[in-house]
């Protein structure tokens, strides 16, 4: 013990610094809400991008007849936005999309408001409620999800879509947004 108190002696005190306080902005962002909010806006922003990358004479495309078009595939994300959103906070309410959207503006419209939609879920969490239980899509199994599960599930969905999404327009000889150089 000694030997240690006497080392301690030897180290100049401009050597020992007190821990770091983290500034009140990096206190505020950091938890589940404010990771979820920013991973949510920037997959937002990912997915526009790429919505908005197909001319709109392609957004009928479809690389086979069995698969969707482009249109399609952006309209089933959000779909599957709001599908699930909604069950996160049923005091916020949902935006009508439309049965069938023609031009690439309502398409790429109906994509933003499901993302505006999920954005004001999230928003009107904290980090407590995010951990409750709520009931998810019977695909998800059977009992309660966290709602931060619903969350992370929705978006790991629009990446899959994303993916599929890279493909559509490699072959179009279109390089997708996040790709570009």
């Amino acid at each position: 013990m000694i030997p240690f108190a006497l080392a301690l002696l030897l180290v100049p005190s401009s050597a020992i610094q007190a821990p770091s306080t983290p500034s009140p902005q990096a206190a505020e962002s950091v938890g589940l809400q404010g990771d979820l909010v920013k991973d949510w806006e920037a997959q937002k922003n990912k997915l526009m991008k790429i919505a908005a990358a197909m001319p709109e004479d392609k957004f009928t495309f479809k690389p086979k007849p069995e698969v969707r078009t482009w249109a399609e595939q952006i309209t089933h994300i959000a779909g599957a936005i709001v599908g699930t959103m909604r069950r996160l906070d049923e005091s916020v309410t949902p935006p009508t999309l439309p049965e069938k959207a023609d031009t690439k503006a309502d398409v790429v419209k109906r994509l933003e408001a499901a993302f505006d939609f999920g954005t004001a879920v999230l928003k009107k969490q904290t980090d407590a409620t995010l951990t409750q239980g709520v009931q998810g899509p019977s695909y998800y199994g059977p009992g309660l999800s966290t709602r931060a599960r619903l969350a992370y599930r929705t978006m790991v969905h629009t990446e899959d879509e994303y993916g599929v999404m890279t493909v559509y327009l490699r072959l179009n000889a279109i390089t997708p947004p996040a790709s570009e150089r």
